[in-house]
């Protein structure tokens, strides 16, 4: 995405100029493009759709909330809503726990 940002350049005058040229010397414009991210597309709880649980019997399901690395996805990223991401974290916790899930990515 590109942003088209205008700014005022300010231009020295000497000190001895007169009241017009120098309000004249302010009002010189710049554009100038910026590269901007783009931004995140809200995504829809996947546990609020299904009107569902996370389970920490679903390994397959708490996967897909984990990173490469093992870690847990930031909520953001996941699309979760706050009350499942609270319950799902507890659950990867818990499988993590029985040895269901890796606490650490396989090398």
């Amino acid at each position: 995405m590109v942003k088209k940002i205008i700014t005022q350049k300010k231009e020295t005058v000497s000190p001895r100029a007169s009241g017009d040229a120098r309000r004249e010397a302010g009002k010189v414009e710049v554009e100038a493009e910026v590269e901007t991210k783009t931004p995140l597309r809200s995504k829809k709880c996947q546990f609020c759709q299904n009107k569902s649980t996370p389970s920490y019997t679903d390994t397959a399901g708490l996967r897909r909330l984990l990173t490469d690395r093992a870690k847990i996805t930031p909520r953001l990223k996941n699309g979760l809503c706050s009350k499942h991401q609270r319950f799902a974290t507890r659950e990867i916790k818990y499988a993590r726990h029985l040895g269901l899930l890796p606490f650490t990515p396989k090398v």
